[in-house]
């Protein structure tokens, strides 16, 4: 069973990887495209409207996490009427929530553009910009997300992966190419959504080819998706963290502001993307591990967890805090409509992804474990600091404002977990925890001062690469050297599980 599931997180790791590097080359791409072609408002405009359609589609947050952990325990053991009865159930939650979502977006297409001030697109272009943006969401529900749960529950989220990274690539040559034949933007978010439609063919074969004893019209296992509403409580407010700000933003600032936040926030989005690789490969086996109740493979597992994850995002944000602005500069060179750079934001920014980072360990433990309603009030704490805090900065101080109550809203949430999951799941000592965090929030600082003084060279992005390489080495050789003194035994075991797993892929 180990074997299985290392072999399932080396192929979900690496294809989630792949994945990551895709989205994150996209999400730099099609913004400049969009900059450059439509100006700062427009790409404000649509960030503004994609941060509600993803609100509206958390409505489906709490089925598919329910789903997903209803389904740890008849898979392990191939229960296959079982796994039919709670995906006959997922699929008709999913039909009824889908209709809900419509009437949503149809609605915020009827309200949305007369509370948006702009001069570049008419009222009934917003309108039909908004279902345009929303009819992914349609896709997802209705024909995609069924398939998504049973994947992601048998720890097969490389076939979501492989799949996803080929429509985000389609979906960007559309975009692009469109817009630089100057075609209108509601004209050119229309057609992309025609590169969903493979994702969807592509996860439906998979799942009827590999899952073939699986049900769809079988009697629903409704009571397996108790938890659902839970899971929906934890999963909206936790949005709250990330989509929030741009929210706070569309309502107290301008949508030159929204897209000054979104540009930021693109970086940050690929960095926790790209950290998210070792939480998506890993979630699932350590809910399957909870499910069987192996106690010390869980404490010993989270502890290598912890240790490698802390190190991880000590080298990227140190790094982050020295070559942001650089790239700030470099990436909105030519745009003139809007002033991104500036080095308070960046400041602020750096220090929120630290502190959402440091407690994601936790986190993937209480969605494992399933603990959606014994933390659904935590939960509200962090999502009320963020909004309400927001609200009360953002009219003076803008988007730092809004920012500073993010990095307060995420510093409780730490704090929140770092006492809950090891006094309710993992039963270990919360000082080990605590003391790796503190050494990150230390280094991060430390390290962070003594690179800035490297200078970096503004003539183009293949320099900036060069000088990113080098302070990512200096850094993480000097991350690298500290944990080695404070804690030698656990960074050789580290080194020496990596290199079984190596052995394992070949």
């Amino acid at each position: 069973m180990t074997t299985s599931r290392t072999k399932k997180f080396m192929y979900n790791s690496l294809s989630t990887a792949l994945y990551q590097i895709v989205v994150m080359l996209v999400g730099f791409i099609t913004p400049r495209i969009i900059l450059q072609f439509y100006g700062s408002e427009l790409n404000g405009l649509v960030s503004s409207i994609n941060q509600f359609i993803t609100y509206f589609s958390l409505i489906e947050a709490g089925i598919a996490g329910a789903a997903t952990f209803s389904l740890y325990k008849p898979l392990a053991e191939n229960d296959h009427e079982g796994v039919s009865a709670i995906v006959s159930a997922t699929k008709k939650f999913y039909n009824q929530s889908g209709l809900l979502f419509v009437g949503m977006v149809v609605a915020m297409a009827a309200s949305y553009p007369f509370f948006i001030k702009t001069e570049d697109l008419p009222v009934f272009a917003v309108a039909i910009l908004v279902v345009v943006l929303g009819a992914k969401g349609f896709l997802e529900f209705f024909t995609l997300a069924k398939y998504r749960v049973i994947l992601t529950a048998d720890q097969k989220t490389f076939v979501i992966s492989n799949a996803s990274s080929i429509y985000i690539l389609i979906q960007m040559i559309i975009i692009v190419v469109l817009a630089m034949l100057r075609i209108n933007i509601v004209v050119v978010y229309t057609v992309a959504i025609l590169a969903l439609c493979t994702r969807s063919f592509l996860l439906r074969r998979y799942v009827r080819k590999n899952y073939p004893y699986i049900n769809y019209k079988a009697k629903p296992n409704v009571h397996a998706l108790d938890q659902r509403w839970d899971a929906l409580f934890l999963q909206v407010l936790g949005a709250a963290q990330t989509g929030a700000p741009v929210l706070l933003a569309t309502i107290f600032t301008s949508l030159t502001d929204v897209s000054i936040y979104a540009i930021y926030n693109m970086v940050f989005s690929g960095i926790n993307g790209v950290l998210s690789i070792f939480v998506n490969g890993l979630s699932a086996g350590f809910g399957d591990v909870i499910a069987r109740k192996e106690k010390k493979t869980l404490q010993h597992s989270i502890k290598d967890f912890e240790f490698a994850y802390y190190i991880l995002i000590t080298v990227v944000y140190t790094v982050t805090a020295v070559t942001l602005l650089p790239f700030i500069r470099l990436y909105t060179r030519g745009i003139h409509d809007a002033d991104y750079m500036q080095p308070l934001l960046a400041v602020l920014f750096t220090v929120n992804g630290l502190l959402y980072n440091l407690k994601t360990p936790q986190g993937m433990l209480v969605i494992s474990a399933g603990m959606f309603k014994e933390t659904r009030y935590r939960s509200l704490a962090q999502a009320l600091i963020i909004i309400l805090g927001g609200a009360a900065l953002a009219p003076a101080f803008g988007l730092v404002g809004i920012l500073i109550a993010s990095c307060l809203s995420n510093l409780y949430r730490c704090i929140d977990l770092l006492i809950f999951v090891p006094h309710r799941i993992t039963k270990l000592p919360i000082r080990l925890t605590l003391k790796r965090q503190l050494l990150s929030i230390f280094l991060c600082i430390v390290l962070s001062l003594l690179v800035s003084l490297i200078p970096f060279d503004q003539q183009g992005f293949i320099y900036w690469i060069g000088q990113a390489i080098v302070v990512t080495i200096v850094v993480g050789a000097l991350t690298v050297a500290v944990n080695y003194l404070l804690d030698k035994d656990q960074l050789n075991f580290i080194m020496t599980r990596f290199k079984k797993l190596l052995k394992t892929r070949r």
